[in-house]
């Protein structure tokens, strides 16, 4: 399974490469997440170029069923966040699939 960066570690990242406090870097990676949040609550799309965009998706209404009591259980409309990769980032990851994961943990 591959490890996933959380948003502490993406902090401390964007700290070290920019030079920030880490207290600037967290306020600066709260204000993006933040701005994208509001931006798709509006139903705004956001583009990143080279990155990815992200939507807001219209999902109709269908009858689901519950496993437990299997009966049929009515699943409203509703609207999600989906994402689309970017060409760029796209073939930045598959240019790298054929290499070991780094998981970093060097106790080889």
């Amino acid at each position: 399974m591959s490890k996933a960066m959380t948003k502490s570690q993406l902090i401390e990242v964007i700290a070290e490469r920019a030079r920030l406090p880490r207290t600037r870097a967290e306020d600066v990676v709260n204000c993006i997440f933040e701005t994208m949040s509001a931006a798709l609550e509006r139903g705004e799309g956001i583009e990143i170029r080279g990155f990815g965009s992200f939507t807001i998706r219209d999902y109709e209404g269908y009858t689901g069923r519950n496993p437990k009591k299997n009966e049929p259980v009515a699943v409203k409309p509703k609207k999600l966040p989906f994402f689309k990769v970017g060409k760029d980032l796209k073939d930045l990851v598959a240019s790298r699939a054929h290499l070991p994961l780094d998981t970093g943990d060097d106790r080889s």
